[in-house]
Protein backbone atom coordinates (compact mmCIF):
# COMPACT_ATOMS: atom_id res chain seq x y z
CA UNK A 1 0.00 0.00 0.00
CA UNK A 2 1.39 3.39 -1.01
CA UNK A 3 2.12 5.75 1.88
CA UNK A 4 -0.05 8.88 2.03
CA UNK A 5 1.69 12.05 0.91
CA UNK A 6 1.39 15.69 1.90
CA UNK A 7 2.34 18.97 0.28
CA UNK A 8 5.74 20.45 1.18
CA UNK A 9 5.46 24.20 1.65
CA UNK A 10 8.28 26.20 0.07
CA UNK A 11 9.29 29.81 -0.26
CA UNK A 12 11.20 31.38 -3.15
CA UNK A 13 12.35 34.69 -1.65
CA UNK A 14 13.32 37.70 -3.71
CA UNK A 15 16.84 39.11 -3.51
CA UNK A 16 16.03 41.45 -0.61
CA UNK A 17 14.45 38.71 1.51
CA UNK A 18 17.21 36.25 0.69
CA UNK A 19 19.84 38.80 1.67
CA UNK A 20 18.16 39.15 5.07
CA UNK A 21 18.41 35.37 5.50
CA UNK A 22 22.17 35.28 4.87
CA UNK A 23 22.69 36.41 8.48
CA UNK A 24 23.91 33.26 10.30
CA UNK A 25 21.74 33.84 13.39
CA UNK A 26 18.57 34.25 11.33
CA UNK A 27 19.41 31.21 9.24
CA UNK A 28 19.89 29.05 12.33
CA UNK A 29 16.82 30.54 14.02
CA UNK A 30 14.64 29.70 11.02
CA UNK A 31 15.99 26.16 11.05
CA UNK A 32 15.07 25.79 14.73
CA UNK A 33 11.51 26.99 14.13
CA UNK A 34 11.11 24.65 11.18
CA UNK A 35 12.48 21.58 12.91
CA UNK A 36 11.36 22.05 16.51
CA UNK A 37 8.14 23.98 16.02
CA UNK A 38 6.94 27.29 17.52
CA UNK A 39 9.07 29.12 20.08
CA UNK A 40 9.38 32.45 21.85
CA UNK A 41 12.23 34.95 21.63
CA UNK A 42 13.21 33.99 25.18
CA UNK A 43 13.52 30.30 24.37
CA UNK A 44 15.45 30.95 21.18
CA UNK A 45 17.75 33.38 23.00
CA UNK A 46 18.62 30.69 25.55
CA UNK A 47 19.47 28.19 22.82
CA UNK A 48 21.48 30.67 20.76
CA UNK A 49 23.28 32.33 23.65
CA UNK A 50 21.86 35.78 22.79
CA UNK A 51 19.88 38.39 24.68
CA UNK A 52 16.15 38.57 24.02
CA UNK A 53 16.45 42.04 22.44
CA UNK A 54 18.75 40.78 19.68
CA UNK A 55 16.64 37.67 19.21
CA UNK A 56 13.44 39.70 18.92
CA UNK A 57 15.07 41.91 16.28
CA UNK A 58 16.07 38.93 14.15
CA UNK A 59 12.58 37.44 14.52
CA UNK A 60 11.03 40.67 13.29
CA UNK A 61 13.35 40.62 10.27
CA UNK A 62 12.33 37.05 9.45
CA UNK A 63 8.66 37.96 9.81
CA UNK A 64 9.04 41.08 7.67
CA UNK A 65 10.38 39.02 4.78
CA UNK A 66 7.75 36.28 5.04
CA UNK A 67 9.78 33.45 6.56
CA UNK A 68 7.93 33.24 9.88
CA UNK A 69 4.65 34.39 11.45
CA UNK A 70 2.98 34.55 14.84
CA UNK A 71 1.63 31.18 15.88
CA UNK A 72 -2.20 31.10 15.82
CA UNK A 73 -2.31 29.56 19.30
CA UNK A 74 -0.61 31.84 21.83
CA UNK A 75 -0.22 29.97 25.17
CA UNK A 76 0.70 33.17 27.00
CA UNK A 77 -0.09 36.86 26.61
CA UNK A 78 3.33 37.78 27.96
CA UNK A 79 5.45 35.92 25.40
CA UNK A 80 4.84 35.98 21.66
CA UNK A 81 5.20 32.60 19.96
CA UNK A 82 6.57 32.40 16.41
CA UNK A 83 6.37 29.64 13.82
CA UNK A 84 7.95 28.98 10.42
CA UNK A 85 5.68 29.56 7.43
CA UNK A 86 7.41 27.04 5.13
CA UNK A 87 9.45 23.86 5.38
CA UNK A 88 11.89 24.67 2.58
CA UNK A 89 13.65 27.61 0.91
CA UNK A 90 14.49 27.61 -2.81
CA UNK A 91 17.15 30.17 -3.54
CA UNK A 92 18.75 29.73 -6.95
CA UNK A 93 16.64 30.35 -10.02
CA UNK A 94 18.61 30.38 -13.33
CA UNK A 95 17.97 33.39 -15.53
CA UNK A 96 17.51 35.90 -12.72
CA UNK A 97 19.12 39.29 -12.31
CA UNK A 98 22.73 39.83 -11.31
CA UNK A 99 21.53 40.95 -7.87
CA UNK A 100 19.59 37.70 -7.46
CA UNK A 101 22.62 35.70 -8.54
CA UNK A 102 24.99 37.51 -6.16
CA UNK A 103 22.57 37.14 -3.26
CA UNK A 104 22.11 33.44 -4.03
CA UNK A 105 25.87 32.94 -3.91
CA UNK A 106 26.07 34.74 -0.55
CA UNK A 107 23.18 32.67 0.83
CA UNK A 108 24.75 29.44 -0.41
CA UNK A 109 27.93 30.27 1.51
CA UNK A 110 25.95 31.00 4.69
CA UNK A 111 23.93 27.79 4.31
CA UNK A 112 27.07 25.76 3.65
CA UNK A 113 28.69 27.07 6.83
CA UNK A 114 25.63 26.06 8.87
CA UNK A 115 25.49 22.65 7.20
CA UNK A 116 29.18 21.95 7.88
CA UNK A 117 28.63 22.90 11.54
CA UNK A 118 25.65 20.55 11.73
CA UNK A 119 27.61 17.69 10.15
CA UNK A 120 30.45 18.24 12.60
CA UNK A 121 28.04 18.13 15.56
CA UNK A 122 26.53 14.92 14.19
CA UNK A 123 29.97 13.33 13.92
CA UNK A 124 30.81 14.35 17.49
CA UNK A 125 27.57 12.73 18.72
CA UNK A 126 28.05 9.56 16.68
CA UNK A 127 29.69 7.53 19.47
CA UNK A 128 26.75 8.24 21.80
CA UNK A 129 24.05 7.12 19.37
CA UNK A 130 22.21 3.79 19.78
CA UNK A 131 23.78 1.15 17.50
CA UNK A 132 20.75 0.95 15.20
CA UNK A 133 20.96 4.71 14.55
CA UNK A 134 24.72 4.55 14.15
CA UNK A 135 24.07 2.18 11.26
CA UNK A 136 22.00 4.85 9.48
CA UNK A 137 24.95 7.27 9.34
CA UNK A 138 26.80 7.41 6.03
CA UNK A 139 29.74 9.48 4.77
CA UNK A 140 30.92 9.14 1.19
CA UNK A 141 31.62 11.02 -2.01
CA UNK A 142 31.36 10.05 -5.67
CA UNK A 143 33.18 11.69 -8.58
CA UNK A 144 31.70 10.67 -11.95
CA UNK A 145 32.45 11.80 -15.52
CA UNK A 146 29.23 13.32 -16.93
CA UNK A 147 27.77 15.81 -19.38
CA UNK A 148 25.66 18.67 -18.04
CA UNK A 149 22.54 16.79 -19.21
CA UNK A 150 23.54 13.66 -17.31
CA UNK A 151 24.50 15.65 -14.22
CA UNK A 152 21.17 17.47 -14.16
CA UNK A 153 19.29 14.20 -14.67
CA UNK A 154 21.12 12.56 -11.76
CA UNK A 155 20.55 15.59 -9.55
CA UNK A 156 16.86 15.53 -10.42
CA UNK A 157 16.50 11.84 -9.55
CA UNK A 158 18.21 12.31 -6.18
CA UNK A 159 16.11 15.35 -5.35
CA UNK A 160 12.85 13.66 -6.33
CA UNK A 161 13.71 10.67 -4.13
CA UNK A 162 14.31 12.98 -1.16
CA UNK A 163 11.21 15.10 -1.82
CA UNK A 164 9.09 11.95 -2.02
CA UNK A 165 10.45 10.71 1.31
CA UNK A 166 9.66 14.10 2.83
CA UNK A 167 6.13 14.09 1.40
CA UNK A 168 5.50 10.69 2.99
CA UNK A 169 6.88 11.74 6.40
CA UNK A 170 5.18 13.71 9.19
CA UNK A 171 5.59 17.46 8.94
CA UNK A 172 8.54 19.13 10.64
CA UNK A 173 7.74 20.18 14.19
CA UNK A 174 5.05 17.48 14.51
CA UNK A 175 4.87 14.91 17.28
CA UNK A 176 6.59 11.78 15.99
CA UNK A 177 5.35 8.22 16.57
CA UNK A 178 7.51 5.81 18.63
CA UNK A 179 10.66 4.67 16.83
CA UNK A 180 10.73 7.64 14.47
CA UNK A 181 13.30 10.45 14.74
CA UNK A 182 14.44 13.30 12.52
CA UNK A 183 16.94 12.12 9.90
CA UNK A 184 18.98 14.65 7.94
CA UNK A 185 20.32 14.10 4.43
CA UNK A 186 22.55 16.83 2.97
CA UNK A 187 23.05 16.78 -0.78
CA UNK A 188 26.00 18.62 -2.33
CA UNK A 189 26.53 18.15 -6.05
CA UNK A 190 29.03 20.23 -8.03
CA UNK A 191 31.56 20.19 -10.88
CA UNK A 192 34.89 19.05 -9.47
CA UNK A 193 36.76 22.20 -8.34
CA UNK A 194 39.53 23.55 -10.56
CA UNK A 195 38.59 21.73 -13.76
CA UNK A 196 36.24 24.19 -15.46
CA UNK A 197 37.70 27.42 -14.09
CA UNK A 198 41.31 26.67 -14.96
CA UNK A 199 42.32 27.12 -11.34
CA UNK A 200 44.67 24.73 -9.64
CA UNK A 201 42.69 22.34 -7.46
CA UNK A 202 43.90 19.91 -4.88
CA UNK A 203 45.62 16.99 -6.59
CA UNK A 204 45.10 13.51 -5.16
Amino acid sequence: MKAPTREITRIVPDATALKALTHPVRLRMLGMLRIDGPATATRLAERLGLNTGATSYHLRQLAQHGFIEEAPDQPSRRDRWWQARHESTSFFEPGGTQEQFDTSVAFAQAALTEQVNLMQRAQEEFVRLPPDWQATTHISDFTIAMTTEQANALKGKLLELLWQAMREAPGLGANLPPGMELYTVMLHAFPHPGRLTGEEGEKT
